[in-house]
């Protein structure tokens, strides 16, 4: 957890009770709750969290912390367990609570942890609603006693109320077809396997015993080698594979190869296109989508909108211009007519039923897309505040951009968090991105030194 402000690009992460330790998350919580039940002052109802969490150790005390801090603060916490952060946001907006609460470090190691707040209806928050909490952090405030403290209690129908609504929203079965899930000992190891065997799938899954240490440990989205042998041993169709909170979906073809978020993207834009159901013609994708993305779809007629990298950017392009998907190579992927976040497991019904709709193979669909060879290098030790601005810097990409044409990119991308500078290109050859790449690296590493 960076030093300075708490909220980074999805909520406060950190090595858990250590950066992020039971006093924070109950101070956050408090925070959080005079910020967010603002909005509802005046109600005769008093608010309402739903709160979550992924299987790790420190969720525990993690959720017992929040739940304290929420209730000390007047609101009324129920409590949802072990599930997908997709779910929390879709419980969140289906209870009518004033916010919701997601314990998880995604597809970070296990001794990390997170804590992400939901604004009512399951949205996530702004730059400045975050900032508000933070701001208020540990503020003098009014405490409430007797009957005016918050209870907490369990709400054991919001499994079931998740898992009707993901079957809720495809049109037709999954019979026959044979599914190997990867649950990445994570919050889906019951709630993936349900959904498809509700929709009449011959389901396998792997990686889905969590017991609180073993989280995207050498499985999942992150590791697909074990979902890729079993695909292949068992004879199965496809494989799916999740991360920690199961906000990702990456697939796994009949042979063992992969097909990531750019794919899946295209395989749904085409799905949505056919039924009438792309608003203008349009898929939202980051910066760090694969170039062969956007020439696919042009040649379906489609076009990409890029946006920076993070679903908020996604979510917020979406929002914008009234766009119904969007995704990231990683596998977050956006079905806004059904979620207000990424959804894995979501994606995964809607691409498995369009498999099952066309009688096509996965890869079959995947191979609409052509990838372009990409080679990403990362420069250390470099002021990368002048990455967009020195002249130096400047004159090489557009040299390499003249170079490659219309058929490859070149992309700069200051790190968030460390001083490097990423230097992203794709052409038509791993040669030839690799050899530019390299040269511009070097420019950028000579240009932009420290000291």
């Amino acid at each position: 957890m960076v030093v300075g402000r708490l909220f980074g690009t999805d909520g406060v992460r950190g090595l858990a009770n250590a950066e992020l330790t039971a006093e924070l998350a109950l101070d956050l919580s408090v925070a959080a709750a005079h910020v967010l039940v603002a909005d509802r002052a005046g109600s005769d109802r008093r608010p309402v969290a739903v709160v979550g969490r992924d299987p790790r150790a420190s969720g525990e005390f993690l959720e017992a912390a929040v739940e304290a801090g929420l209730a000390s603060a007047g609101v009324d916490v129920l409590r949802v367990g072990v599930l997908p952060t997709p779910a929390i946001a879709y419980l969140t907006g289906l209870r009518d609570a004033a916010l919701g609460v997601v314990l998880s470090a995604s597809h970070n190691a296990m001794p990390d942890n997170g804590i992400k707040f939901l604004a009512a209806g399951g949205h996530k928050l702004p730059d400045e609603v975050e900032d508000a909490i933070e701001t208020r952090l540990r503020e003098p405030w009014s405490r409430p006693t007797a009957g005016g403290v918050g209870r907490v209690r369990d709400d054991t129908a919001g499994f079931d109320d998740y898992i009707t609504h993901l079957t809720g929203t495809v049109d037709g079965r999954l019979d026959g077809l044979r599914v190997v899930v990867d649950c990445a000992n994570g919050a889906a190891f019951e709630a993936a396997p349900a959904a498809l065997t509700a929709l009449g799938a011959d389901v396998t899954a792997i990686h889905a015993e969590p017991d609180g240490l073993n989280i995207n440990d050498h499985c999942g989205s992150t590791h697909l080698e074990s979902l890729r042998r079993t695909v292949v041993d068992r004879g199965a169709d496809v494989g799916i594979a999740h991360d920690g909170d199961a906000d990702r979906c990456l697939a796994v073809d009949a042979t063992g190869e992969i097909v990531d978020g750019d794919e899946l993207l295209a395989i749904l834009a085409l799905s949505l296109r056919d039924a009438g159901r792309l608003p203008h013609d349009t898929v939202v994708a980051t910066v760090m989508s694969n170039l062969g993305l956007t020439l696919a779809m042009q040649e379906q007629g489609l076009r990409v909108e890029q946006t920076k990298v993070g679903d908020r950017y996604l979510l917020e392009a979406m929002r914008a211009g009234g766009y119904a998907l969007g995704g990231e190579q990683s596998g977050h992927i956006i079905l806004f007519d059904h979620a207000t976040t990424g959804d894995g497991i979501l994606a995964a019904l809607h691409v498995l039923t369009r498999m099952a709709r066309t009688g096509s193979s996965l890869a079959e669909l995947a191979s609409v897309v052509t990838k372009l060879p990409q080679v990403l290098i990362n420069v250390p030790d470099v002021d990368k505040s002048r990455a967009d601005t020195d002249p130096q810097v400047s004159a090489a990409v557009d040299q390499a951009s003249t170079r490659l044409g219309e058929t490859g990119r070149v992309l700069l991308r200051p790190s968030g968090t460390e001083p490097l500078v990423r230097v992203m290109v794709e052409a038509p050859t791993a040669e030839q991105a690799d050899q530019v790449a390299r040269e511009l690296a070097a420019v950028v590493e000579d240009a932009l030194k420290l000291g």
